[in-house]
């Protein structure tokens, strides 16, 4: 490990400034790892996140050695804001802590389904768990019912914590869930059966010791989708999600004490935890969040002139949405840098926002189990169409079916050396799913599912999915999921779901569907429109086929698998 260390910091310049600011004081966080960066020390056996970084900003803080901007800051939009320095951000987390273990009897270990839009309790929930080594499980607001029952048993959590919006839900299958003790619930009235969480942590105490956690335990669970079956549960270590970015050598945000980043990731998506939590505040950096129920291009516009953020982080679909209008009517108070991930970003939104904004879209590529593995980063040439080099402690390169690694320009499988050392920001094993993490393993490498080329110089190009996994608007569709939806529906005999082109979210859910013999209609645009309703109220809403199309067959091999990727090459044009 150390070998490998000294490999990566031997491809820099160690003295360098950084894009215009010089490194930062020896007294910061981020300098205080620069000997385990150089190879001269190993990677401690012991880390966790609050206590090593966060606790040590607030120290810095007090000593007046940081700027005077807040460390998060929140707004809703409606004239509600919430301003914290890392000093409140600790004191209020504390008492969240205490509510985890002395309330709700949760000890290091535990894992915590949070359900929650982009409120402030959402981070205090994250310090805390951070702080008492509980293992917390994000997840998205758009789940349904049954996406919440799958989770929850799946998970075996025995906490959860939501707002009014999905109570009800969680009530409707919380008997079903037998290890399920605690309910909390994010919100200004009571609710029967449920302790409020805001009720609880300001009434507790501020006192609370960081437990000790290494460096392998065990941080947070992502349920990410699959072609097949159900969503799988990625987990990441303290080591992977809060150690990584004091490794990374600012490899894609590069960041300083006195920036603002404001990343619309929802809070259920890795990128949330990875932009609007871990690595902006590796470097003391702002946190800026707005609550936005819904991504509006007028809200995102407007709150970019009222509010001196350095940094924006979105999906594509944001980009596309927002070169949509006249941008000369609005002037940007300190925006400088742009990024986007999920997907990729069509060439020409590239050259629309660059023509009206001055400012590049830098992309950025990775996935729920790696992090940002490859990035465009401050300075480097942007080649339209690329994702940039890969990031540092990845070794990225593109394989064969036999994990031969293949030159440049030929088409192939985007995967990461993962032996004989693991990288520390891959993901520990998909929980309870020894076959789907081997299965994730082709020869030295993890495989991405993913295929790409690579050029001369190091340039990464995504192609699409190896699978059929479908990525709208940044959402990761599993086929599998809406197709159990849909064969729910009387009227369906047989389904095929696949991608479908869109303009403004990259890609949207198609459903091919044959007909029970049984039933007939003579009103297709009636049945297409029951059918989208059924999907929305058995799945999360995102999910549902904003297309359909009736056929008498689908197209299937020998052993009769449905062939998806016909489909799919139909829908793209690519027969």
């Amino acid at each position: 490990k150390l070998q490998t260390l000294k490999s990566l910091w031997a491809l820099k310049a160690p003295n360098r400034t950084f894009h215009g600011h010089p490194r930062l004081l020896a007294s910061d966080v981020y300098s205080q790892y620069e000997s385990v960066r150089r190879g001269e020390q190993e990677i401690p056996k012991y880390f966790n996140f609050a206590s090593d970084v966060l606790d040590k900003w607030s120290e810095i803080e007090k000593a007046g050695k940081r700027p005077s901007n807040p460390a998060f800051w929140w707004i809703n939009g409606k004239g509600e804001e919430v301003k914290w320095s890392f000093e409140e951000l600790g004191f209020l987390s504390r008492k969240v802590a205490n509510v985890l273990t002395k309330v709700c009897g949760l000890q290091k270990g535990a894992r915590i389904v949070v359900i929650l839009p982009r409120v402030p309790e959402w981070w205090l929930v994250n310090v805390a768990c951070m702080r008492t080594g509980i293992v917390l499980i994000p997840g998205i607001s758009q789940l349904s019912a049954k996406d919440i029952l799958y989770r929850l048993q799946a998970s075996k959590a025995t906490c959860i914590i939501t707002d009014d919006i999905l109570a009800p839900a969680v009530d409707s299958v919380a008997s079903e869930c037998q290890f399920l003790k605690t309910k909390l619930i994010v919100s200004k009235g009571n609710r029967e059966g449920w302790l409020n969480f805001t009720d609880l942590y300001k009434n507790q105490s501020a006192e609370h010791s960081c437990i000790k956690t290494r460096i392998q335990d065990p941080m947070s669970i992502f349920f990410t989708s699959g072609t097949t079956g159900s969503p799988k549960m990625t987990e990441h270590s303290q080591g992977s999600l809060g150690f990584r970015p004091l490794l990374s050598e600012r490899y894609w945000l590069d960041l300083t004490t006195s920036d603002m980043v404001w990343s619309t990731a929802d809070t259920g998506w890795i990128l949330a935890s990875l932009a609007s939590v871990f690595d902006p505040w590796v470097f003391g950096s702002c946190i800026f969040i707005h609550k936005l129920s819904q991504i509006e291009s007028a809200a995102i516009l407007n709150t970019l002139c009222r509010f001196p953020i350095d940094v924006l982080i979105g999906a594509p679909t944001l980009f596309r949405m927002l070169v949509q209008n006249d941008l000369s009517n609005y002037k940007f108070r300190n925006l400088k840098h742009c990024m986007s991930g999920g997907e990729p970003v069509n060439p020409e939104v590239m050259e629309q926002w660059k023509s009206k904004t001055g400012l590049d879209i830098h992309e950025v590529y990775g996935q729920t189990e790696t992090g940002i593995i490859c990035s465009v980063f401050k300075g480097m040439k942007i080649k339209p169409g690329s994702m940039g080099k890969a990031a540092p402690l990845y070794d990225v390169q593109i394989i064969d079916k036999n994990a031969n690694i293949l030159p440049p320009g030929q088409q192939g499988e985007i995967a990461v050396r993962s032996k004989p050392i693991r990288p520390l920001g891959l993901f520990s094993e998909y929980v309870d799913n020894p076959k789907k993490t081997g299965e994730s393993e082709r020869g030295d490498f993890y495989v991405t599912g993913d295929r790409g080329t690579m050029d001369e110089d190091g340039y990464f190009k995504f192609i699409g999915r190896d699978d059929d996994i479908i990525i709208s608007s940044g959402y990761r569709i599993g086929p599998f999921e809406v197709e159990s939806a849909l064969i729910e529906h009387p009227a369906v005999a047989e389904t095929a779901v696949v991608s479908s082109p869109d303009p403004l979210r990259g890609e949207i859910v198609k459903a091919f569907v044959v007909l029970s013999p049984t039933f007939s209609s003579s009103d297709l645009e009636s049945l297409t429109r029951d059918l989208q309703e059924h999907v929305k109220k058995t799945t999360a809403p995102y999910k549902y086929p904003r297309k359909v199309e009736f056929v008498q067959e689908l197209p299937k091999t020998v052993t009769g698998k449905i062939k998806r990727n016909e489909l799919r090459n139909k829908e793209w044009g690519r027969m």
